[in-house]
């Protein structure tokens, strides 16, 4: 993984910890469901920005060598099927 995904992969995980572990404070507090849910889509969004990371460096290192390997079919293939974990970057 380069290091700048990496870097930015971590921190946006550790963001979404933090989001995960006030959720959790407020449903142990039972706060008003809409804030809640409200809260519940950061964390989404958090994870979601994380799975764009995930794929900007799929494609910039793994898909690039395949293609430069001669391995292009494999790689599409492959690539399809990583969007499937991806529904936040590709729609529904």
């Amino acid at each position: 993984m380069k290091p700048e995904h990496k870097k930015a992969a971590l921190n946006r995980l550790k963001t979404a910890r933090g989001h995960l572990d006030a959720v959790i404070s407020m449903v142990e507090e039972e706060r008003y469901c809409p804030d809640v849910m409200k809260q519940v889509s950061a964390v989404q969004g958090s994870l979601e920005k994380v799975n764009r990371v995930l794929l900007q460096n799929h494609v910039e290192t793994c898909v690039m060598h395949a293609v430069e390997d001669g391995r292009s079919e494999q790689i599409v293939d492959e690539l399809l099927e990583s969007l499937r974990y991806a529904p936040g970057i590709t729609g529904p």
